[in-house]
């Protein structure tokens, strides 16, 4: 069977689609309802984070990585820059705006963060099967993330 790939900048969403779920998972992480976001990905999931080394296949443990980054970056948010889908597979090129908040001496300064990434997916029967996020973690600057979940990363 051939698919038909299609690719799309800034457009307007159709329902039913692997990009709109996609999308559906961007926004409701940048809205912080995080509990919708993780609804969206089947039971069996494969979830990679390759800039800190996470590999996962559990919706309790996906809640809980989501849950740490927005405790750690509350103000995250994610926009898409391009979609291209090919059958159940999805691209998305994005970019991250985060604020850091570093102490210095007595008080807290806000450092932006602004970094570039891929998210690659696989979308099967409405449901998001396998995940693949790609960005610079030095840019990024989420080490402490990382080293929460330093535990889950087999050496």
């Amino acid at each position: 069977m051939i698919s038909t790939c299609t690719e799309r900048e800034n457009g307007l969403s159709r329902v039913g689609v692997p990009q709109d779920i996609l999308q559906s998972v961007l926004e409701a992480l940048n809205q912080g309802r995080i509990s919708q976001a993780v609804d969206l990905f089947d039971d069996d999931l494969t979830f990679n984070d390759h800039a800190l080394g996470l590999d996962f296949a559990d919706k309790g443990r996906l809640k809980e990585f989501f849950e740490k980054c927005r405790e750690y970056f509350p103000d995250t948010a994610v926009e898409v820059n391009s979609i291209f889908e090919c059958g159940d597979r999805v691209v998305a090129e994005w970019k991250l705006n985060a604020t850091e908040n570093v102490p210095f001496g007595p008080t807290q300064l806000r450092k932006p963060i602004s970094v570039r990434g891929t998210s690659i997916t696989q979308i099967q029967n409405g449901r998001v099967t396998r995940w693949s996020d790609y960005y610079d973690l030095i840019a990024s600057r989420r080490f402490k993330v990382a080293a929460f979940f330093e535990e889950w990363v087999e050496l």
